[in-house]
């Protein structure tokens, strides 16, 4: 599993092996103890587990304070708390589903999900023993539910949503049961020895091939997880056959494994640091040398320590005591020349986000939320994706000054198209609903104009296109009596401008302009009458160069997100491009984009 993160960067199937593996051991563990006490269970688990966990949760926070950029200091002390609170797997699961999250940068702990789940196994576990009042049918009978309904669940949540339900206790649940069905069974199996000679090394060579075969990043925790999880049972059984556990029993061998949690523990952290300290997005053949030297030692040394070591009170509230000297550290409260400061401008997005008025990627309703004036004169509804969510700040500012009512109506991954929407080169079936949804609510919202974008971008692809379901899209809202300004979309930088700031300055932080914007702005046909196209990019990439600082702004929150700081710069050419447009444009104008100049 650590060679398989370094190099091919890939997800092995190691996890789910070690989650199957607690749930066999955890469940022989209390079945074999008839009297066991869950208060003295539950203390040596801590024992156990705690100190090398919280000593790693230290060694995170100063590696923090010394190797990463500090715009990446408040995800990780969020990240350093879930871990320490075993909640890492729903705090990544709920980053997941977030659109403007999913860039992140890599935690140095994000590796924490899988014991995380493991804690919660912990508390389930033995509160089901409890329920079956521990006659063994009972629960035999409990762990097998658990098993086919978790496995369903896994498999119907894997399909439909992948990113979510790689991180879900519920999806992973029936590894561990898994496991608990296998410490049973496994006293009553009479296996023959040639036939568990065989099972060992089918297994081994199963175990070995999973992650080289199969995505497991992107098809994991479903069905296919059966695969590793049943590799690592055949080997189980095998048990002392005379094959593959000659190999699995060397010295050397035995000696991983009994460092082997805290090789877990630190591998991604030293992977993490080594990347940031080096600029590097993969390892040289050196690094994965230096980083596999590293990740040994330190493994050893803290299983060598908190082997030892009795009093671990204070090793325990290391990583709060850490956390606590670092908080007056973190970003916000440090000055900046540039605004806003690279390490909050994550923070400086359009209020919509603040107010819960930007709908997610994995909900259809639509949300239709108010600005400005309350009797206005002109009602603007914003319309479309975080592409055009972001131009919200300089609307705002227009409503407040014209008298304006500023209707936002947006959705990640979302614009205003009859073309099938893709997210991650997935098609996404809840826009085409929450679009239905829009054109149902438009005609109550009755506005002056829609300002929506004009064409698109991806992070994933290089190029800019105007989608034919745009145009179409448009004419329908022509026959609705409807007048759009559609906005050229905005650069993308193909890297963290944030973060390039803080490391590098801003005189580094330049993408060239065809990286994402097409020489002249594509069309996939005539523009109907009712739309006025307004093109600002002239502002963001001056010359062929996209700069991250503009002045002494910040141009970007992300990879493709305009900071709303930046954003209320613009105000007095949007203004123009506005105005334009509720005067219907000029004949000559409509369906070509105005030069605008912030």
């Amino acid at each position: 599993m650590v060679i398989y993160h370094i190099w091919p960067r890939r997800v092995s199937g190691g996890v789910d092996v070690f989650l199957m593996l607690t749930g066999f051991l955890i469940t022989g563990s209390l079945l074999r103890n008839e009297h066991v006490k869950l208060w003295a269970f539950a203390r040596r688990l801590v024992l156990r587990l705690l100190p090398a966990a919280g000593l790693t949760l230290l060694g995170v926070l100063i590696g923090m304070v010394l190797i990463l950029p500090k715009t990446r200091w408040d995800l990780t002390i969020t990240e350093v708390v879930a871990s320490a609170l075993y909640y890492e797997n729903w705090q990544l699961a709920f980053s997941a589903v977030d659109y403007l999250s999913a860039g992140n940068a890599v935690s140095p702990v994000q590796h924490f999900w899988s014991l995380a789940i493991q804690g919660q196994f912990y508390v389930i576990w033995p509160v089901l023993l409890l329920m079956a009042r521990r006659k063994l049918r009972v629960f035999v009978g409990l762990m097998a539910a658990v098993f086919v309904l978790s496995l369903a669940y896994s498999v119907f949540r894997t399909a439909t949503d992948q990113a979510w339900a790689y991180f879900d206790t519920g999806a992973r649940l029936w590894e561990l049961a898994l496991g608990g069905l296998l410490a049973v069974a496994l006293p009553f199996l009479k296996v023959p020895k040639p036939v568990r000679v065989v099972l060992g090394w089918l297994g081994l060579a199963a175990l070995v091939a999973c992650g080289l075969v199969l995505q497991v990043s992107t098809s994991f925790p479903g069905y296919v997880a059966l695969w590793p999880t049943l590799a690592a049972a055949a080997i189980v059984v095998a048990g002392t056959a005379g094959g593959a556990d000659r190999l699995l029993t060397l010295r050397p061998v035995l000696y991983v494994g009994r460092i082997s949690y805290a090789l877990y523990l630190w591998h991604w952290p030293i992977f993490v640091f080594y990347l940031v300290a080096t600029d590097r997005t993969a390892a040289s053949w050196k690094g994965i040398l230096l980083i596999l030297v590293a990740s040994f030692v330190l493994a050893a040394a803290t299983t060598e320590l908190t082997d030892r070591t009795g009093n671990w009170g204070p090793l325990l509230l290391a990583p709060a005591l850490v956390g606590a000297a670092v908080v007056p550290l973190l970003p916000w409260q440090q000055g900046d020349t540039i605004t806003p400061a690279p390490a909050v401008a994550a923070e400086d997005r359009p209020r919509s986000y603040k107010d819960g008025c930007a709908q997610h990627l994995k909900e259809a309703e639509v949300l239709v939320c108010r600005y400005g004036s309350k009797n206005p004169d002109k009602v603007i509804a914003l319309v479309g994706n975080s592409h055009a969510a972001h131009w919200l700040p300089a609307l705002e500012l227009l409503g407040e000054d014209n008298g304006w009512q500023i209707v936002n109506i947006t959705k990640g991954a979302c614009t205003l198209s009859t073309t099938v929407q893709l997210y991650k080169g997935k098609p996404q079936p809840l826009c085409d609903q929450w679009q239905e949804g829009v054109l149902a609510e438009l005609p109550r919202i009755d506005p002056d104009l829609l300002i929506t974008t004009a064409t698109e971008s991806s992070e994933w692809e290089r190029g800019e296109n105007m989608p034919a379901g745009y145009l179409e899209r448009w004419r329908q809202l022509d026959a609705m009596g409807i007048d759009i300004l559609a906005i050229r979309d905005t650069p993308r930088m193909g890297f963290d401008p944030p973060e390039c700031v803080e490391t590098k300055g801003a005189a580094a932080c330049v993408a060239p302009r065809s990286r994402s914007l097409a020489e002249r702005m594509p069309t996939a046909g005539p523009i109907p009458d009712n739309v006025t196209v307004a093109d600002f990019n002239a502002t963001f990439c001056p010359g062929d160069r996209c700069p991250a600082v503009i002045g002494n702004t910040l141009v970007y929150s992300d990879n493709g997100h305009i900071t709303a700081t930046f954003m209320r710069s613009l105000a007095p050419a949007l203004e123009k491009e506005v105005l334009r447009a509720l005067a219907g444009g000029e004949a000559d104008s409509r369906g070509q984009p105005g030069n605008s100049q912030g």
